[in-house]
Parts: structure tokens; C-alpha cells; sequence
């Protein structure tokens, strides 16, 4: 006969030639030694891992004319002799030579092709006529989820309740698209993907058997290439032998390179390469190598799938060690993805598998593949500057910093003083270069006060949340000559010589996000107006992130401060003026109420504002609900609390119009960036305090003057605490 692909010559034909299956062989060859035989089986897994290949030697076993302890049938696998075993297996006996014949009783069907009702009922009239020679009429359906739901109702019966000499046997890929009902009148074998070393071995076998000099790379990449499906490599290696250049004895020799060469892979070293430059940052060296790559013919998509590959490999290695069973390659590959995983964390190799794996998704419906492969592996690079969400939080809001009267935990600038108009000199490099390592640089003068920049990174001074690690705060005491760095200090008559102080220049602003407290050395004296003693001052020590802490300015000789920059944590920020207090730690930690830096607004004055500003805007209803709520002003933020209303009706109230209006006004009151109206004690069901006099004019007036509503009231015996216009709503 004509040739045959390695797929089918190699075909195993017993039970114990099937490579990776060994929990399904064993039971049916226990079913069979006990004649434990079932009337319907399916077979579902991968493609290529042996499916079909075990219901064709479950079917020869069946029908074996040889009994099971015979001479030449000792055990429950087919003799591979007989007419029947010969009729079954694909093209007949290898060893033999015997041209085998079609078998009546063993009905392989496409169930593909063959996937309607009429298709079935032919099947179940055929089930009901007894076999023509051998024991057992089998049917194999082979790709049997294609079967229709119609033709699966119209079989269930007849593989419910068989004839004793009816078996089914149905191969598929997709067992889950096979009804219930059919899976629950069968027995079910999930089979599992071929090993990595299984296949290997099979292909060194095969090798020898062709004579072919296969090296141990190659055989490591066929197997790889076949993905858990021993057929797939089987195709790979027949085309590979075929294109093999032959050695002087005549026989084809396999090599890595020209299996590589074959399949239009890449090396996996330069998918090291490529993450090494990930690691480092360099961008630039990453994009010369893609270039390298797409210059010499590789697809973008065949590299990013490749990429894919890789990068899963890397993360199994990081997940379960260079020897786990998760990673199905050789020991070599192992050695370099175990290299590869060791250059990132897990979370960095998860980040990356994802990118890549989206960027591949993309590659196969856009135009510039090329375009969007650079975008993808540049976004790899950019990923590794990320910080991660709960090192930023915590970095803002952990820790507690114990604070005294007059506490300073940062200056800036120069200050200018004394007859002669002298400046303090500019910070110098040497000390500049000690704020990133959390150390501080104490200052031998007096009278120092103290600035902290926002810790906002939308702020001006550079330095933003992620600008370091943790915050770590320690409590300390200080004389008034250890205090950390000098402010500026200014004052409207001017200092002694007449010398104005400029602002701080941008240079020192930038330097003040790196978040260590710095003095200057040797500092001058300032004038006599401008001079302060503290008496006891508490210095923070604060690494790269800190909390903002108000700004103390000198102005005719006393000290002032200057409100407080907003922060999106207020429980990091907040400043615990006229007692010693250490922060909660948390986010969300609450600060015992204080005053307002810098002499602000009270909660009284916001609040006539508040009212008034809603009354001008015509939103009467929430100028009254909020007037009549309980007004309680934190360091960084408001809250009102409305007694005697529900979520529903404050969300229809106070609506984003009305929000516009109270953060407008909040503003330009100098009050708290962050506000929220809440119910208050009660939640809406508790009693709220009674509702003012209705102001001329307003909903409120027209609505107690409405004679329903005084009608409601006599009836009731109730009273009116509020009242809400939905009419605009």
C-alpha cells in the first residue's frame, strides 16, 4: 500500500501502547476482566490525545473471537489476530500484511456530517437487529456534540434501555454541549493532555523505528509544538523528516535549528533578551531588538503568541519552582524561564502575561499589527514604574505622628534679615543629596519655622503619593535650635535694611517632595523683628511621604499659620493643634475634631453662607433642609447631618445643582474642600428638629399656607418639619 503519515502507521492498537491515558485503559481493562461491560461510553478531551484510538481497541476487545486467559489471549487486550480485531483496526494488522475487510458489526459515524434525526433513526433500526457475526454491534459516534437536540431526543430512549448486544461509544471535544440527559445514561472518560516527557519519549521511539537521528532539541521542540496532543507532534516531525537534509549514511537527521526554521518560531532567548531590557527599563534596546525581529520576516502575531507562551512559563516557574509540573519543556527552557521569573514578582508577571495577552487579542482584527506590537511591549516597560495601589495607600495614611504647639516639620526657602540685607545661602548639593535616604540635617539657628508641602500629586511642589515608600513617622523633642530647615519669612513693613523676600525659587520647591526633613548649616541671624524663640518644638522625621502639616510663617515678629493644603486623606493630613496627639493609623482614622488652620471659617458662618448661596440659586428646599441639619467642621472636611430625612429624599434635594453651589460657596469661604450630607440620628425615622419661619415668598410659606396642608394638620394633630419642591425634579 501507498504511504501512511506517522499518525496513522503508529496508531496504537492495544490498550497498553496508549501514551498519558493510563486511568482510563486500566479501568476498562478491569471492565473487561470482570465483564463489567456498559452500555454507553463518551470519550471527550483535546484533540489528538487518543479518543478515537481507544474506542477502536475497546470495540476490538469486545469483539475478539479469542476469550480473555486464552493461549493467545492472556490478558483483556485484543489479540490484534482474529478476523474481527483485524476488520476493526485501521488498515489491518501491521505485522501480519493482511488486508482487512469492512466490518458489519462495528459502525464507525461522522457524527458531523451525519448529525440530524434521520441520521439517528436509521442508527436506532439498525441497534435493534443482532449483530452478523460477533458478539457485540457497536456504534461510534465520532465528533458527537454536532448532534442535533431533535436526534439526541429521538436516540434517548433506545441508549436508555439498548438490546443486550448494542454498545455506544461517542468521541467529542466539547462534552459540555452533549445534553444531560444523554451524559447521565453513559459512562464518561475525560481524558488528559498528553505529558510533555510522554511525547517526547513516543517521538524517540518513532525516530528509531525510521531511522532517523533526531537531537534531543528537536524532539524537545516537536513535543512542545504538539501542545499535549501526540498527533499534532506526530504531523510536526513527519514534515520535519521530510524537509531534513540526510547524513552520508542516508538517513534523515532532525535538528533545532531546522525544526525552529520549520514552524517560523523564535528562539526563547531572545524572549529573555526582550523581558531583561523589560526589566531594566530600556525602552530603546527593547524596540531595537523587535526591529531585528521583524526585519528578518517574524509576524507580530507569531512573536506575540510566542511572548505569551514564555511569559506563562515564567510564571509557573515563579509560582512552583524550576522543576514543577506546570511547566511542560525541557530542562533547558525550565533553567531560562526559572532565569526570567526570577527578574520580576508575581504580580509583575501577571501584569505582563495580561498585557501580552491583550495585545495579541488586538493584533488579530487591526491593520498595523507592527504598531500595536511596539505599543504592547513598550507598555511592559511602563508597567514596571507603576507602584501598587496598597503600597500608595499605605504610604499616605499609615502610621501616627505625635505633634506639639508650635510643632514644625519642614521649611523652605531662604530668609532674608539683619542690617545688611545678607540672604541664607541656597541649600547645599551635599545636603540635598541626604533627602532621599530619610536622614535629617539639623540647623544650629534660631527662631526656625516651619512649611510641608501638599502631599496632592496634582500639586506644584513634584512631589506627589508615590514618590517613596511608607511613611514612617517617629515623635521627638527639640529646642528651638533643632528645628528642621528655615522658611521664608516676610512681613508688610519689611525687615531691617529694607530686604523683600523673594518666593522660594523653584529648584528648593522641587527638592522639598523627596519628603526628609533638611536644614540649613550655619545659617545667619535673621533681624530682630523677624527672630522667634520656641520654647519646646517636636520635630517628624518623615520619609519619602508625609502628611501636610500647616505652613508657620514669621509676620512682625510672631508666628502665623497658613491654612493647610486639601488632601484627599484627611486622616493623614490632619494637624492636632494645642495638645501632643498621635494620629489613628488607617485611612479612614478620625482626627478629634480642631480648629481650623489659620483662624478659618466656623461651622456657624459656612452655614448662613450655605444657606443663603441655595436660597439666591433657587434651590429654596435644600437651603432649608440644610439649614435646619447639624453643621460639624473637621481639619479637612464637612459633614451635615439632616435628622428627619431619608437617603431617597436628600438625593433628590440636595441634587448635583445644589452640590455645585455648596462646594462654590465652601470655596470661597475658605472652608473644606470635602463635604457630605448625611441622614442624622435616625436615619429618617427619628425626629428632627421643627422647621423655622418660612422666609417671605419662598415654597416653604406657600406650602403651609396651602389649606390641604392645614387641613393635614388638624387631622393629624402633626406638624411640619420640612418641605421639599419636586416640581423641578
Amino acid at each position: 500500500m501507498g504511504y501512511q503519515v506517522l499518525a496513522r502507521k503508529y496508531r496504537p492498537q492495544r490498550f497498553a501502547d496508549v501514551a498519558g491515558q493510563d486511568h482510563v485503559t486500566r479501568t476498562l481493562l478491569n471492565a473487561l476482566s470482570q465483564n463489567r461491560i456498559a452500555h454507553g461510553y463518551i470519550f471527550s478531551g483535546h484533540r489528538g490525545i487518543g479518543k478515537t484510538t481507544i474506542a477502536r481497541i475497546l470495540a476490538m476487545a469486545l469483539n475478539c473471537r479469542n476469550l480473555i486467559g486464552s493461549e493467545k489471549r492472556p490478558t483483556a487486550e485484543p489479540c490484534l489476530e482474529c478476523v474481527s480485531c483485524r476488520e476493526i483496526s485501521s488498515g489491518g494488522n501491521p505485522e501480519s500484511g493482511d488486508e482487512a475487510t469492512h466490518s458489519f458489526d462495528f459502525i464507525e459515524i461522522d457524527a458531523a456530517s451525519n448529525r440530524g434525526i434521520d441520521d439517528v433513526r436509521s442508527i436506532r433500526n439498525q441497534a435493534s437487529v443482532q449483530p452478523a457475526r460477533d458478539k457485540y454491534k457497536i456504534f461510534l459516534l465520532d465528533e458527537a456534540h454536532q448532534i442535533t437536540d431533535a436526534a439526541f431526543n429521538a436516540i434517548l430512549k433506545t441508549l436508555e434501555e439498548p438490546p443486550e448486544w448494542t454498545v455506544f461509544m461517542m468521541a467529542t471535544t466539547e462534552p459540555e454541549n452533549i445534553p444531560q440527559t444523554i451524559r447521565s445514561r453513559c459512562q464518561h472518560f475525560s481524558f488528559h493532555a498528553v505529558k510533555f516527557e510522554d511525547i517526547q519519549a513516543q517521538l524517540r521511539m518513532i525516530a528509531g523505528q525510521e531511522q532517523v537521528e533526531a537531537e534531543d532539541a528537536a524532539l524537545a521542540l516537536l513535543a512542545e509544538a504538539g501542545d499535549g496532543s501526540m498527533r499534532d507532534a506526530l504531523s510536526i516531525m513527519d514534515q520535519a523528516i521530510a524537509s531534513a537534509e540526510s547524513n552520508e549514511a542516508g538517513r534523515a537527521v532532525l535538528s533545532g535549528l531546522q525544526i525552529r526554521e520549520l514552524m517560523g518560531s523564535v528562539p526563547n532567548a531572545v524572549f529573555e533578551r526582550l523581558l531583561e531590557a523589560v526589566a531594566a527599563g530600556q525602552s530603546a534596546e527593547l524596540m531595537e531588538q523587535l526591529n531585528l525581529l521583524l526585519n528578518a520576516g517574524h509576524s507580530p502575531s507569531t512573536l506575540a503568541r510566542q511572548m505569551v507562551r514564555y511569559l506563562r512559563n515564567a510564571l509557573m516557574a515563579k509560582l512552583g519552582g524550576e522543576q514543577t509540573e506546570l511547566l511542560q519543556i525541557s530542562a533547558d527552557e525550565r533553567a531560562r524561564a526559572m532565569r526570567t521569573a526570577m527578574l520580576f514578582t508575581e504580580e509583575d508577571l501577571t501584569r505582563n502575561l495580561q498585557i501580552v495577552l491583550r495585545t495579541f487579542d488586538d493584533l488579530n482584527y487591526r491593520q498595523e499589527q507592527r504598531f500595536h506590537l511596539e505599543l504592547g511591549l513598550l507598555k511592559l516597560v511602563h508597567a514596571q514604574r507603576l507602584l501598587p495601589l496598597e503600597e500608595l495607600l499605605s504610604g499616605v495614611a499609615t502610621g501616627g505622628v505625635a505633634r506639639t504647639a508650635g510643632a514644625a516639620v519642614r521649611t523652605a526657602g531662604s530668609t532674608r534679615g539683619g542690617a545688611g540685607g545678607s540672604a541664607v545661602p541656597p541649600l547645599r548639593q551635599e545636603e540635598v543629596a541626604k533627602t532621599g535616604h530619610g536622614g535629617s540635617v539639623r540647623a544650629e539657628a534660631p527662631g526656625a519655622v516651619s512649611v510641608a508641602p501638599s502631599i496632592s500629586p496634582f500639586g506644584s511642589t513634584g512631589g506627589g503619593w508615590g514618590t517613596g515608600s511608607s511613611v514612617k513617622q517617629s515623635a521627638a523633642t527639640a529646642t528651638a535650635g533643632e528645628v528642621t530647615r528655615t522658611t521664608e519669612s516676610r512681613s508688610d513693613s519689611g525687615l531691617a535694611g529694607g530686604g523683600g523676600v523673594p518666593p522660594l525659587r523653584q529648584e528648593e520647591v522641587a527638592k522639598m517632595g523627596h519628603g526628609v526633613a533638611v536644614a540649613e548649616q550655619d545659617a545667619p541671624a535673621v533681624g530682630a523683628r523677624a527672630a522667634v524663640v520656641a520654647e519646646r518644638v517636636a520635630t517628624a522625621v518623615i520619609e519619602p511621604t508625609e502628611c501636610p502639616v500647616a505652613e508657620t510663617r514669621v509676620v512682625d515678629g510672631s508666628p502665623v499659620s497658613a491654612p493647610m493644603p486639601a488632601s484627599p486623606f484627611p486622616a493623614a493630613s490632619a494637624v492636632a493643634l494645642g495638645f501632643a496627639e498621635t494620629a489613628t493609623e488607617g485611612a479612614l482614622a478620625k482626627i478629634p475634631e480642631t480648629a481650623p488652620a489659620g483662624g478659618g471659617p466656623s461651622a456657624e458662618a459656612l452655614r448662613l453662607g450655605v444657606v443663603a448661596a441655595l436660597a439666591n440659586g433657587e434651590h429654596a428646599s435644600a437651603s432649608q433642609l440644610l439649614g435646619s441639619g447639624n453643621w460639624i467642621l473637621d481639619v479637612a472636611s464637612l459633614r451635615i447631618e439632616v435628622a428627619g430625612v431619608g437617603k431617597k429624599m436628600l438625593s433628590l434635594t440636595v441634587n448635583a445643582a445644589a452640590e455645585k453651589i455648596i462646594r462654590q460657596e465652601l470655596a470661597r469661604l475658605g472652608g473644606p474642600a470635602r463635604f457630605m450630607v448625611v441622614p442624622g440620628e435616625g436615619g429618617g425615622r427619628g425626629a428632627g428638629p421643627a422647621m423655622s419661619a418660612p422666609v417671605a415668598g419662598s415654597i416653604q410659606e406657600e406650602a403651609l399656607s396651602n389649606p390641604l396642608v392645614q387641613r393635614a394638620k388638624e387631622i393629624f394633630n402633626a406638624e411640619v418639619r420640612s418641605v421639599v419642591d419636586l416640581r423641578g425634579k
